[in-house]
């Protein structure tokens, strides 16, 4: 059991994404003094909804300057905490050539950089670290045999050539709880949600979650959709999960933050039944040959059509729930809010 001072402040690394935005919110409002990680302090846009918490919340937010990959930056804001949120993770645009030089090694000199900090600062109790679904598994086909995913399971398929992303993720894990084992004095706890959906707190703020729900905009998917699932969860139900994570004394190990499984067109469904008919929004699922002969151009592999498009894919959430008092949001509310909040901002024209 790890007891955390409540009057403590928090570290939370890469304050200014997507659901560590969130993460620093609820703190604020539940009354915690926190430090929160950044690249650059200073910089004139895209730290506004920060600067508006700091205000709502005097003397109990500040903003410190750190880079995943500059050793020790993280020790000078680390001091005096006694729980350290990690979700800063290293961000890449465009075609990966090189997928161990800039995935793999970024995401593990990452967590190392962070975690030697952790190391030298007496004061932390314990970390709670942002994976992945990821970490779980590499594609839906390593579900054969099994009725679900449980955090139990391991991502063992994934390699450089084949998911780089899901590799990367994987082995920094693996890491984190290598380094942890290695001493006595902070324990570690991991999240692991799948596709993290709803309201931004910022429009700086790039994730995964822009790049799919893009293909419901984008007359991606006008003759139909993959038969592709995939574990959804609301970005606040993901950040909630990460402080109970940090403040229950019991918490302890990997907990899979997913509300539900949907498909493609599940989602095209509930777009149309909140927004109307649109193009964009698919009505059926195409066949796999087809799908399997575009991957190219949609910048997809054979390989991940055939171990992932048509598989089912389930995963127990139930531990979250049972021991953390995660009560997860329906999935159709998430991916609702998430669409509107793209109209509000002006991403995408809204129903006519």
């Amino acid at each position: 059991m790890t007891k955390i001072d409540p009057a403590a402040p928090v570290l939370v690394t890469g304050g200014s994404g997507y659901v560590a935005s969130w993460i620093v919110r609820y703190l604020l409002e539940d009354g915690h003094t926190v430090r929160a990680t950044v690249r650059d302090p200073a910089k004139p846009k895209g730290l506004e909804h920060l600067h508006r918490l700091a205000d709502a919340h005097p003397g109990k937010l500040s903003l410190h300057q750190a880079d995943l990959l500059d050793e020790g930056s993280f020790a000078e804001a680390m001091p005096g905490c006694e729980l350290v949120i990690h979700t800063a993770s290293p961000f890449l645009i465009g075609n990966i050539r090189n997928p161990q030089r800039e995935l793999v090694e970024p995401a593990l000199e990452g967590t190392r950089n962070v975690l030697a900090s952790v190391d030298a600062t007496d004061s932390v109790k314990r970390v709670v670290l942002t994976s992945s679904v990821v970490a779980v598994h590499g594609d839906n086909a390593d579900m054969r045999g099994a009725d679900t995913f449980t955090e139990a399971d391991w991502n063992t398929t994934s390699s450089v050539d084949h998911q780089p992303y899901p590799y990367s993720k994987t082995v920094a894990e693996r890491a984190a709880w290598a380094i942890q084992a290695a001493q006595k004095r902070w324990d570690l706890v991991t999240i692991h949600p799948g596709l993290v959906l709803g309201p931004a707190l910022t429009t700086a703020s790039v994730s995964g979650s822009m790049t799919t729900m893009k293909h419901f905009t984008d007359l991606s998917m006008a003759a139909g959709a993959p038969a592709l699932q995939m574990g959804v969860v609301d970005v606040r139900d993901v950040a909630r999960a990460h402080i109970l994570a940090g403040f229950t004394p019991e918490a302890n190990g990997r907990y899979l933050t997913n509300a539900e499984t949907v498909s493609m067109l599940q989602m095209g469904k509930i777009l149309r039944r909140a927004f109307g008919r649109s193009l964009s929004f698919p009505t059926r699922e195409l066949p796999k040959f087809m799908i399997r002969i575009g991957a190219p151009a949609a910048g997809l592999t054979r390989k991940f059509v055939d171990l992932n498009v048509g598989w089912p894919l389930a995963y127990d959430s139930s531990r979250t729930s049972a021991e953390l008092g995660v009560e997860f949001r329906p999935a159709e509310t998430t991916i609702a809010e998430h669409y509107q909040q793209m109209i509000d901002d002006g991403l995408v024209r809204g129903p006519r």
